[in-house]
């Protein structure tokens, strides 16, 4: 990559028109005799393919774009950080099971200046970008290693806003990389066991939220860090042997069954990449792990040693036949990545060799397999190998489960997005449990609560909002979404399916009801005001109208006639109103 401060001072190369207000520049880093040329060829859906020929050196593909009316970038590495940044700071290195190079341009309207995506999401690649402050454009310089074939981009022309232009590069994806089958029960609510015990899990205390769970709604529960020896501390040191402690989990076999016998499915926790100096183990493994992992008092095995690879099917292929779990909750996968860039290999290729032998072994013991991965190895290079798309991270916070989820879902291929675990205090008042589950509504939820513990009012909450979840689920996994600009955090997120249409509002924003579009609204109260505004088109009329507290008690509603025009809609805070066009207007 150049390291220049900007890239106005990088190495000089002639710009040519690409695309929309696109231009293009492409070069072959430290070969100055190769002259790579490239072609533009049209696909399905209005997708462009760039194809760049270059003896098979690496390439840097150079991205530029009038600044115009930009407003943000997003790109799946982003996390905050998705306003305009300049050139000198925006810096994403990603590979497999770090991120895929995709990124996304777009103005104060929401349409987009400049969308793409590498189409091989797999080798280690280097992205530069932002703003030009020499040039006021912004650009992207995508550096791509060698190859035996052509370097290639997609490239989406101007679309209505970031989600509409991701929409032909998940299906271009799709047929590319044909993902997982994702059987129904990666699409039900999970429980987990982490914010709930953390470490301090045991089968006794695990069985008696199993239960619970499932008469709330829960189709799956996830034994997370803990149930292992050594598991304590909240570190890494005793990760390895993945054998159980033998006093929390006496029979952990015998414990699946039961809480399968509840009618959950039972998904395993291991993070088969740590390597800690406690395990057992450690000696055997200790050169095959050199390199720190950033999580504390692990090392990380180098996926590109076979030795290594063999070692980590057999780890996945023993923990599901011998203690009968429906699957495995895939940690750290990530931590791949330290490897990147040191020369002996790349990660993301040892990474696809790896999970395809994992995935094979894993499906010839246990048909209808559930495998989890999590943020930022969901991209579209990871739809074969998982099921479940978790999003990262972020305790009791309910707007970053909305936005990770909503993040991911823009390149989601195949496998169901999952929400972070959802956790509250047992003194939170009941708008702030709905709250949490609000922010987890278009995605599939999972919760981590001691439910034997919970108030009434908590438990009355998650019964109300995951019984409304199963009852528009496919309208929410399945709808088409349109979240809005991700720099607003996605602040009302519409839903629509068919005639029917739901939308969550989490600020103070002005819903548009287009009776003349959909017959049947869903309106969710995410926002902090017992109110929600609406703007009524398509004619209006009589409607029926029924509104639900936080906790799902039906709430006195006169509404029987919306006119058009802008108007209020009494809605508690963590409620909802549903709305039935029964009669148009006179």
């Amino acid at each position: 990559m150049n390291d220049t401060v900007t890239t106005a001072h990088a190495a000089p190369a002639t710009a040519e028109p690409l695309l929309d207000d696109v231009s293009i520049a492409v070069l072959a880093p430290g070969h100055p005799d190769v002259r790579p040329e490239w072609e533009l060829t049209p696909l399905s859906d209005g997708l462009r393919m760039l194809s760049v020929r270059a003896d098979g050196v690496p390439v840097e593909i150079r991205l530029s774009v009038p600044l115009g009316d930009a407003a943000g970038y997003w790109h799946p590495k982003g996390g905050w950080r998705r306003t305009l940044v300049a050139d000198w700071e925006g810096l994403s290195r990603v590979c497999l099971v770090d991120g895929p190079a995709v990124g996304c341009l777009y103005e104060h309207s929401g349409a987009t200046l400049l969308a793409f995506a590498a189409a091989d999401p797999v080798p280690e690649a280097t992205v530069r970008f932002g703003v030009s402050e020499e040039n006021d454009t912004h650009v992207v310089h995508l550096t791509l290693p060698a190859s035996d074939g052509p370097h290639r981009l997609l490239l989406v022309p101007r679309a209505p806003s970031v989600a509409a232009a991701m929409r032909p590069l998940r299906t271009w994806f799709a047929a590319a990389f044909p993902p997982m089958p994702v059987p129904d029960a990666a699409r039900l609510p999970v429980y987990s066991t982490w914010y709930a015990f953390n470490q301090d899990v045991t089968a006794d205390a695990v069985e008696a939220q199993a239960g619970p769970a499932a008469e709330l709604g829960c189709g799956v529960l996830i034994l997370d860090d803990g149930w292992q020896r050594f598991g304590n501390g909240r570190g890494y040191a005793g990760c390895g042997d993945w054998q159980p402690d033998p006093a929390k989990f006496p029979d952990l076999a015998g414990h699946v069954a039961r809480v399968r016998d509840q009618g959950l499915r039972y998904l395993l926790w291991a993070a088969p990449l740590l390597i800690g100096p406690e395990a057992d183990c450690h000696d055997r493994w200790a050169s095959s792990a050199p390199a720190r992992a950033t999580v504390p008092g692990a090392f990380v095995l180098d996926p590109r040693l076979p030795d290594v690879r063999r070692h980590v099917v057999e780890l996945c292929v023993s923990l599901v036949r011998e203690y009968g779990v429906d699957g495995l909750k895939l940690d750290f996968l990530d931590e791949a990545a330290v490897y990147a860039g040191d020369g002996a290999g790349d990660v993301g290729l040892a990474m696809t060799g790896l999970l395809t032998e994992v995935r094979r072994a894993l499906e010839a013991v246990r048909p209808g397999l559930l495998l989890e991965l999590r943020q930022p190895y969901v991209g579209p290079g990871m739809a074969p190998f998982g099921n479940m798309l978790r999003s990262f991270d972020c305790p009791a916070d309910a707007t970053a489960n909305r936005v990770r989820t909503l993040d991911t879902s823009l390149l989601a291929v195949g496998g169901a997005v999952h929400s972070d675990m959802l956790m509250w205090s047992r003194s939170a008042p009941v708008e702030a449990v709905a709250r949490q589950l609000i922010g987890a509504l278009h995605a599939v939820p999972q919760l981590s609560v001691r439910l034997d513990e919970a108030p009434p009012e908590h438990l009355a909450a998650v019964r109300f909002w995951l019984g409304r979840w199963h009852r528009h689920r496919e309208l929410l996994l399945d709808g088409l979404v349109e979240p809005g600009r991700p720099d607003e955090l996605y602040p009302l997120v519409v839903a629509a399916r068919g005639d029917e249409c739901l939308v969550s509002v989490h600020g103070d924003r002005v819903v548009a009801l287009d009776f003349a579009a959909y017959r049947r609204f869903h309106l969710v109260n995410g926002s902090d005001r017992d109110r929600v505004m609406v703007d009524v088109t398509g004619g209006g009329g009589r409607v029926a109208a029924r509104v639900h507290g936080p906790d799902g008690r039906m709430m006195d509603d006169p509404l029987t006639l919306l006119s058009e025009g802008p108007r209020p809609l009494a809605v508690p805070r963590g409620g909802l109103v549903s709305l039935v066009l029964t009669e148009g207007p006179r």
